[in-house]
């Protein structure tokens, strides 16, 4: 087991100090990487703790698992799987690269044919999917397809039929096309999900609407079994995880929706990120950064959460994307030889959209007694056409809210309002909200994630914790199951 004992006796030193003491701080603690500026400087980072990080970073082999990952090699150890997102990116063994190459070309090709009418006069795009099959998608097509999308989306993950029906009321049946995506092709509330809309479509008047089914899935004989013709199943490698997904036939919406163009620089940003992860040396490497800071403020500091606000109304869904990312990822209790890890994981992230926060949660950042370490991401260029007062009101608001929680302000007359100061936050500026830039964004916080778990010696890939609950949803279902009294109690006062 690695030895935490140097990071653990690391001081905390007032960050005010930490500026006063280096006046080469900011430029130490920050860098530029695919359109996105990178700024750690008003986080507790020293040059000690990266030199501890960076030993820890050696014994745990970061730099050998670093690479197993991008060479395809088993690292998913409890699934027996190798781990292959970053080629579907064009980044890794040249087997699976050429893999995930096909599999694109295959849905470039179907792309083109419903463009040219081949499954008649397609409007819509009516995609069902739950967890990586549709937080990704749907970060991706809010983000990027507000100006203009070819075709109008609906992403419906929830089954709760009151999400699908607010699709039905928008979509003409005759005219949507339906996309299925699920790795397994058996998951409940997708498969459900997607009944209910071929249902409403024979109810809307189409004859065949198994003909108008695109499916997303890494089986694609289950697909088939359930009546998707051949010619309209998208694979997927199985080596790729739900929610690192985005990359692979998974983002059909947003590939169709935005285009084949927007979609091939979406991956050529992840690459950028990729090549910037893999071969930068630690200290200056941003997914290496991102995570040493995680691992100081849950290690050493005892932080349990972390904020991520986004002054940018189109990364509206990004702090929801993160939240799988990061807490399927590394919310787990065991080692990856199966041992009490005995340390504490992933933080529990949570967040919003800035300025609105600032009128609802700030107000425990600045003066609660939680310490919460935020990560804060904006754009310089706007997403609007209006007076430009919006967007520079916008990121002064972002850049003020990082320096008041790291200042504060003294107020020994009037407790009430006294600022502590001295919390920190990382900032994330992009150049321009594009394909490329947001999949960089993505991909930095995808690396980030696997130096987080190989440092703590945990399998980021697995996620056995979804299981158990869903067995026993099944087992209520068929009327079954040894529940407790409370629950029992619950399944009679709603289904008599």
């Amino acid at each position: 087991m690695a030895d935490w004992s140097e990071i653990e006796a690391l001081k905390r030193t007032p960050l005010t100090e930490l500026f006063a003491d280096d006046p080469d701080r900011l430029s130490k603690y920050s860098a530029d990487i695919a359109g996105i500026h990178f700024d750690w400087s008003k986080t507790h980072l020293t040059d000690d703790g990266i030199k501890a990080f960076e030993r820890l970073a050696k014994a745990c082999d970061l730099a050998g698992k670093r690479e197993a990952l991008f060479a395809g090699d088993v690292i998913n150890t409890t699934e027996d799987r190798a781990v292959t997102h970053t080629m579907e990116r064009g980044e890794g063994n040249k087997e699976d690269v050429a893999v995930a190459q096909g599999f694109h070309a295959r849905m470039r090709a179907l792309i083109d044919a419903i463009e040219q009418g081949a499954l008649g006069p397609i409007r819509n795009i009516l995609h069902v999917g739950i967890g990586g099959s549709a937080l990704g998608p749907d970060l991706l097509v809010d983000a990027l397809g507000r100006d203009e999308t070819r075709y109008e989306v609906a992403i419906v993950s929830n089954v709760d039929g009151v999400a699908l029906e607010d699709a039905f009321k928008r979509f003409d049946p005759t005219a949507t096309l339906l996309a299925v995506a699920s790795k397994t092709f058996t998951t409940t509330e997708t498969m459900l999900n997607a009944e209910s809309v071929i249902e409403w479509m024979q109810a809307g008047g189409v004859e065949d609407p198994y003909g108008r089914v695109v499916a997303l899935t890494a089986s694609p004989d289950k697909a088939i079994e359930w009546g998707v013709d051949e010619t309209r199943v998208l694979p997927f490698a199985d080596t790729v995880g739900g929610r690192y997904s985005l990359w692979s036939s998974i983002g059909f919406p947003a590939a169709i929706a935005l285009g084949w163009d927007a979609f091939s620089e979406l991956l050529e940003g992840a690459a950028e990120m990729d090549r910037h992860f893999r071969l930068a040396a630690l200290h200056e490497n941003a997914p290496a950064l991102g995570a040493f800071t995680d691992l100081l403020y849950t290690q050493v500091f005892g932080c349990e959460t972390r904020g991520v606000f986004c002054y940018d109304e189109r990364l509206r869904l990004l702090p929801s994307y993160l939240q799988q990312l990061e807490m399927e990822s590394n919310g787990k209790g065991v080692t990856i030889d199966g041992k009490p890890v005995g340390r504490p994981t992933a933080a529990i992230t949570w967040g919003g959209v800035g300025t609105d926060a600032q009128h609802a949660v700030f107000q425990l950042l600045h003066q609660g007694t939680h310490l919460v370490p935020l990560e804060l991401i904006g754009v310089i260029e706007p997403g609007d056409s209006l007076n430009e007062d919006h967007h520079r009101n916008l990121l002064n608001n972002m850049f003020a809210q990082g320096a008041a929680l790291m200042a504060g302000k003294d107020n020994p007359g009037d407790p009430a309002r006294h600022y502590p100061g001295d919390r920190p936050s990382t900032t994330l500026l992009l150049d321009d909200l594009d394909a490329r830039t947001l999949g960089a964004l993505i991909a930095y916080h995808e690396h980030r994630v696997f130096v987080n778990g190989v440092l703590l010696g945990i399998n980021s890939f697995d996620q056995f914790g979804v299981e158990l609950g869903k067995e026993m949803a099944k087992a209520a279902g068929k009327g079954g199951g040894d529940f407790d009294v409370s629950t029992n109690d619950l399944l009679k006062r709603a289904f008599g």
